[in-house]
């Protein structure tokens, strides 16, 4: 696979992260369906998309840039829309997490 498409597979599957566990928090304990079943699809087709990207992309490289994506997607979420706090460390070390996963990417070999 072409190193472009593992890489738009890897973000895929980051962004698919930031949606299961987005459904994880609307589940309630896994007591409502649609959510529920949000989070399986979410779950699955993120860990399958990191799976094919990680063929192409060293598994390293591809699982820190994937828990990145997940936990800065997360994160600016809930910022966004659950009013967690934005005070500016917080968005600092968030700014520093996304340079870090551009880094990876640019000093990858896959």
């Amino acid at each position: 696979m072409a190193p472009a498409v593992a890489w738009l597979l890897l973000l895929g599957a980051g962004l698919f992260e930031v949606g299961f566990t987005t459904c994880l928090r609307f589940a309630d304990g896994f007591r409502h369906p649609g959510w529920t079943a949000g989070f399986f699809i979410c779950a699955a087709l993120s860990f399958l998309l990191l799976e094919r990207a990680a063929r192409t992309i060293p598994l390293s490289t591809a699982y820190a840039v994937w828990v990145g994506i997940g936990a800065a997607g997360t994160a600016l979420l809930g910022i966004l829309f659950f009013r967690e706090p934005a005070e500016w460390p917080r968005l600092l070390l968030l700014t520093i997490l996304v340079a870090s996963i551009i880094g990876l990417k640019l000093v990858s070999s896959g």
